[in-house]
């Protein structure tokens, strides 16, 4: 089997290219811009925490540039996309709710997803439940209220959203909307009135050969102990599923610098002859979400980027080595840095807490100076007016100082 020479910077280009994130994108002319992004990924992970922005609005910002923040929240209303467990919990499109309905019918297999001794003790009140959302329309967990006053955390959550929580996960209840980030729950066969699961419904094993087949997609360029983790598979036999894409010419075998034996999905056939002569070129710099799909499997971001993260939120204080919420920071196809940061929406300040670049990159003023646009974009579009530097390495504190004001009006996030 012959495979083509690839350097490593190419390789990493194709990744990017397959992510949407190896141009400076074109102004986002309408939400079909959104659904691309998000067919192209093929997830969109969902995450919560809002230190600055969350991070689904994040990932597509960082591929579409300032585009309004409703145009996913429509999305999701209008039914072009659906919410389900898929790498974690992810925005998918619609068409793909094919491929996790059988988690839905085996919620079992989902591990801490779902506790069916609790579905079991509290069946009489969950089927109230289905019946109030039955003849009163979608809810939410905050439409219920707490029994125990001034309780917290995860595993004190009050038994509504538990209940709620167990019927998402085994496929009774879907997502039809969210407000302020919130899920709104109705009947899944009322969010999804055409699905017939004696019609439609794919077998385990057609429905993750699917999956390993968009991973290869969003991937771009692989090594096959990444396909998996994409959509959090687990016992997949790969190597006759590689033959047999290798034989359909489905993939294009390569040899990269350092990393040896990859693969190529077809889709970027046209771009590999560029990036074997060193002909495509990296153009864009954004600032990255901790759960962008770039990064969120580490270990593929440290092989292919040389790129080590870690996510130290959920790190108590005195051992985090960079800082609470570090976004990573792309800069023409290579993750050049981190960022700590945290966005106060009422002053309109955009606080960089610390700024890391890593060792091995080559600060130029040009870098500089992108580096500070990418930033102010990531911050006009959250609605800042100003920035405010902690303390940044010393090549950008001499050209940065304190920080800067932003021209123009702000998208208001």
């Amino acid at each position: 089997m012959t495979r083509i020479p690839l350097s490593l910077r190419a390789a990493r280009r194709l990744h990017l290219a397959a992510q949407g994130l190896l141009l400076k994108p074109r102004r986002a002319t309408g939400p079909q811009a959104l659904l691309a992004a998000i067919s192209r990924m093929s997830l969109l992970q969902i995450d919560t925490i809002h230190v600055v922005a969350r991070s689904p609005y994040l990932v597509l910002f960082s591929r579409l540039g300032t585009y309004p923040i409703n145009w996913l929240d429509e999305a999701l209303a209008r039914g072009d996309l659906i919410e389900y467990w898929a790498h974690e919990a992810c925005f998918l499109p619609r068409g793909d709710f094919a491929l996790v309905r059988h988690r839905m019918l085996e919620p079992e297999k989902m591990g801490w997803k779902y506790r069916a001794h609790w579905m079991r003790e509290h069946q009489q009140e969950i089927e109230a439940l289905l019946s109030h959302i039955e003849h009163h329309g979608p809810v939410r967990a905050a439409d219920f209220e707490h029994p125990r006053k001034g309780s917290s955390g995860w595993w004190d959550w009050k038994p509504h959203k538990r209940h709620l929580e167990g019927l998402f996960t085994d496929g009774r209840l879907m997502v039809r909307e969210r407000r302020n980030f919130q899920r709104v729950y109705d009947l899944a066969r009322r969010v999804m009135p055409d699905w017939q699961d004696e019609r439609d419904l794919l077998p385990r094993p057609d429905a993750e050969r699917r999956m390993l087949e968009n991973s290869a997609r969003s991937l771009g360029i692989f090594r096959p102990g990444w396909l998996a983790d994409y959509y959090r598979l687990r016992h997949v036999a790969l190597s006759p599923l590689l033959a047999e894409w290798q034989q359909r010419q489905q993939i294009i075998a390569v040899d990269v610098e350092g990393l040896g034996e990859m693969w190529v999905h077809h889709s970027l056939a046209p771009l590999l002859d560029r990036a074997c002569s060193g002909r495509l070129r990296a153009t864009h710099g954004a600032v990255l979400s901790p759960f962008d799909p770039v990064v969120w499997d580490r270990k593929r971001a440290e092989q292919l980027f040389g790129f080590r993260y870690r996510l130290e939120c959920y790190t108590p204080a005195p051992k985090r080595q960079f800082g609470y919420f570090v976004l990573p920071l792309l800069w023409r196809g290579e993750l050049v840095g981190r960022m700590d940061a945290r966005m106060a929406r009422r002053d309109g300040v955009l606080e960089i807490i610390g700024l890391w670049l890593e060792s091995q990159v080559r600060v130029g003023q040009s870098m500089i100076d992108g580096i500070q646009t990418m930033i102010s974009d990531f911050a006009c579009w959250q609605g800042a007016t100003r920035i405010v530097c902690g303390q940044p390495p010393q090549a950008l504190a001499v050209r940065w100082g304190k920080g800067w004001e932003i021209p123009g009006m702000p998208v208001v996030c």
